[in-house]
């Protein structure tokens, strides 16, 4: 993923396009620092990319709370040139299986069940859903 991104810095640098490129610098130096901090260990490529559109969204509000229109935007814009990036979010019926067979699998049948429950969905939709998604749906589930 590091590759393709200074690929796209490179190629926004020679079509004038300053802003993004700008906005992929900062993606490209996110997942350079964390390569550099692993020391040996595998990095989550997505989970950074996630971590880094979570934090534009963050700063896209406090912005806005602040008046300043323009610079939320400009945080809106590089939360959306992030999700290019992002694997495709499940759809609703997939995790909804997804939750249904890791609690048959695992057995649970009640709400104190959900960390068991969670133990074995978080592995399978690993960037592909929010984890308060999962867990809410969990919880319902459960319940249900």
């Amino acid at each position: 993923m590091l590759a393709q991104i200074q690929n796209d810095v490179r190629a926004a640098l020679k079509a004038g396009e300053r802003e993004r490129a700008q906005a992929l610098r900062m993606l490209a130096n996110a997942l350079q620092n964390a390569h550099k901090d692993a020391r040996g260990r595998t990095v989550d490529e997505v989970e950074i990319l996630r971590r880094e559109r979570k934090r534009r969204l963050e700063a896209a509000e406090a912005y806005e709370r602040a008046g300043d229109s323009e610079r939320a935007r400009a945080e809106r814009a590089e939360a959306e040139l992030i999700d290019g990036y992002l694997p495709q979010p499940l759809a609703t019926e997939e995790l909804v299986r997804i939750v249904d067979e890791a609690i048959a699998e695992t057995g649970a049948s009640e709400p104190r069940d959900v960390g068991k429950v969670m133990a074995a969905v978080m592995p399978r939709v690993r960037g592909r859903a929010d984890g308060a998604e999962v867990s809410r749906l969990v919880k319902e589930r459960l319940a249900a």
